[in-house]
């Protein structure tokens, strides 16, 4: 919008919400349909961003077959209109086609390790048929498509209730409540501030046709340990929560890295946002919009299957 394209949005709004697109709705060039991507749609444009799908295990286990259908149809229909308008697409895929992973840091040439038949398969194997999907139509119809391989973004505008770990931690943190680890909370995760994010998606999409011949990983290469995350959100917040340990959820991934050498090398792209700062962004989010949301004395319920983050809030 800033840069003056002219942007049609679509949204179910399984997981988000009108109060973020609020501002748009008032501006010239923005337009907005309430509508399902897993039915077909048409919209006339130049480039089509694919984010549909709930990321958050919350969701999506919640919905599975939706997060099928969301995933391989709404890739479908967002191909076909990319297809018939002679545009290009971007699809958001994420981290979890490389399930739980034996090669570490994950590499684009990593084919995965993915449980099909399990509580995460919906979403796991959901991304990786739109994958198979947008090879097929660039095969057989030359659409110009990327493929973004998200990995654990954080930020404002988060749901509080959103049951990812970054979330979770910080809400838990600032009311005071106990902070959940599931497992010893060695399982490592990389995290990346949206801006971040949202720089390396339009970098791929407007990057040369070349670089459209396979995935490429967008995420913060620093790894973290979900304890050190806990710690570290503590320190940040001054909470006097303490720390209780469950089991691990099935098929958790116990290590998770991307290997960003093909996006600093061809989109000139790496993080800028580190942990600190971008959590304390969140954190002064949360705490802003707990303040304004809840009384005093009320609490917000977190989900406890929150060691998984992968692209939030698009």
């Amino acid at each position: 919008m800033n840069e003056g394209h002219d942007v049609t949005a679509l949204d179910n709004f399984y997981t988000g919400t009108t109060a973020n697109i609020a501002p748009l709705l008032q501006r010239d060039g923005f337009k907005f349909s309430r509508h399902d991507v897993a039915i077909p749609f048409w919209v006339q444009a130049d480039q089509t961003y694919n984010l549909a799908s709930a990321a958050s295990p919350k969701d999506y286990q919640a919905e599975p077959i939706e997060t099928m259908k969301t995933s391989f149809l709404g890739c479908l229909h967002a191909l076909e209109t990319a297809k018939a308008s002679e545009g290009r697409i971007l699809q958001a895929s994420t981290s979890e086609v490389y399930g739980d992973p034996q090669i570490h840091p994950q590499p684009e040439t990593y084919w995965g390790n993915v449980n099909p038949f399990g509580a995460r398969s919906c979403y796991d194997e959901g991304k990786r048929s739109a994958e198979a999907l947008i090879y097929s139509y660039r095969q057989m119809f030359d659409v110009e498509a990327r493929v973004a391989r998200i990995f654990n973004t954080y930020g404002p505008r988060m749901r509080a209730d959103d049951g990812r770990v970054v979330s979770n931690f910080i809400v838990q943190a600032l009311q005071g409540q106990p902070i959940t680890i599931y497992g010893d909370g060695s399982q490592t995760r990389s995290f990346c501030y949206v801006d971040d994010l949202v720089e390396g998606l339009m970098r791929l999409m407007n990057s040369n046709a070349e670089l459209a011949t396979g995935p490429v990983n967008l995420g913060n290469p620093n790894e973290f340990t979900v304890l050190e995350l806990a710690e570290l959100v503590l320190e940040m917040t001054g909470s006097k929560s303490r720390l209780i340990f469950e089991d691990l959820p099935s098929d958790d991934p116990k290590l998770r890295q991307p290997d960003i050498g093909r996006a600093v090398e061809e989109l000139n792209w790496r993080p800028q946002v580190q942990l600190r700062e971008g959590l304390q962004r969140t954190i002064d989010y949360f705490d802003t919009h707990l303040s304004a949301h809840k009384p005093a004395n009320d609490t917000v319920a977190v989900h406890p299957d929150q060691t998984d983050l992968a692209h939030a809030g698009l």
